[in-house]
C-alpha cells in the first residue's frame, strides 16, 4: 500500500515540475515578446495560461485523491496540502504572464531602453519560480529560503523601473499611457516574484512544519 502511495507522490512531484515549466515558459515568452516587440509571441502566452489553469485542476484532483484515499499524516499531509497552495500561486503566475502579454498586444509596446529594467525583472522572476519548484522537488529548505531572500533583487529592479518612469513622465513629449502600461507590466512581474516567495514558503512548511506568515504575499 505504501509503495502505491509513494508512486502517487512521485507523480505529484512530476506534475508540479510540469506546471512549473509551463509557468517559466509563460514568463519567458511574455518577457521576450516585450523585449523583441513580438506580438505573435505575446498572443501565445494566453494559450499557455489556459494550459496552466488546466494543469492546476489536474493536480488538484490528484491531491484530493491522495487525501481521501490514502489519508496521509505528518510530513506526507504537509506535502500534499502545500502542493495545493502552491498550484494556486502557479495559476496566478500564468494569469499575470497573460496580463503582461495582453498589455503588450493592446498597447503595441515594443522594446526600448525604457524596458531594460523590466527585462532584468523578468529574468529574476524566472529564476525565482524555477528555484522554488526545484526546492520542493529536492526538499531543499536552504534553496527555498534563498528564493525568499532573492525577492529583494526583484524589488530593487521594480524601484529602478519606477524611478526611470518618473523621469520619463518628466519629459514633455512622453505618452503617459505608454508609461503607465510599462509600470503595470513591471508590477505584474513584481507580483510574480511574490508568488514565487509564496511557493518557497510552502516548501519550507512542507519540510519543517513551520511557516513564516511574513513570506506570504
Amino acid at each position: 500500500m505504501r509503495s502505491v502511495f509513494d508512486d502517487q507522490l512521485e507523480l505529484l512531484n512530476k506534475e508540479l515540475i510540469s506546471i512549473g515549466s509551463l509557468c517559466e515558459a509563460a514568463i519567458s515568452m511574455s518577457s521576450k515578446a516585450l523585449l523583441e516587440g513580438d506580438m505573435n509571441l505575446a498572443r501565445q502566452v494566453t494559450e499557455m495560461a489556459e494550459q496552466i489553469n488546466q494543469k492546476e485542476r489536474e493536480i488538484e484532483n490528484l491531491c484530493m485523491k491522495l487525501l481521501l484515499q490514502q489519508q496521509p499524516v505528518a510530513r506526507d499531509l504537509r506535502t500534499i496540502s502545500s502542493a495545493l497552495k502552491m498550484i494556486t500561486d502557479m495559476n496566478r503566475i500564468g494569469v499575470q504572464a497573460a496580463d503582461i502579454a495582453e498589455i503588450i498586444t493592446m498597447a503595441n509596446i515594443s522594446a526600448s531602453k525604457d524596458t531594460m529594467y523590466i527585462g532584468d525583472m523578468a529574468h529574476a522572476t524566472i529564476k525565482m519560480v524555477t528555484e522554488s519548484i526545484d526546492a520542493f522537488v529536492k526538499k531543499d529548505v536552504v534553496l527555498a529560503n534563498a528564493v525568499i531572500e532573492y525577492d529583494d533583487v526583484v524589488d530593487d529592479y521594480f524601484n529602478k523601473v519606477k524611478k526611470a518612469l518618473v523621469d520619463l513622465f518628466g519629459k514633455t513629449d512622453t505618452d503617459s499611457e505608454y508609461a503607465l502600461d510599462l509600470l503595470m507590466i513591471a508590477k505584474y512581474f513584481e507580483r510574480i516574484g511574490d508568488h514565487a516567495v509564496n511557493i518557497a514558503g510552502w516548501v519550507v512548511y512542507s519540510i519543517t512544519g513551520k511557516h513564516n506568515k511574513e513570506t506570504q504575499r
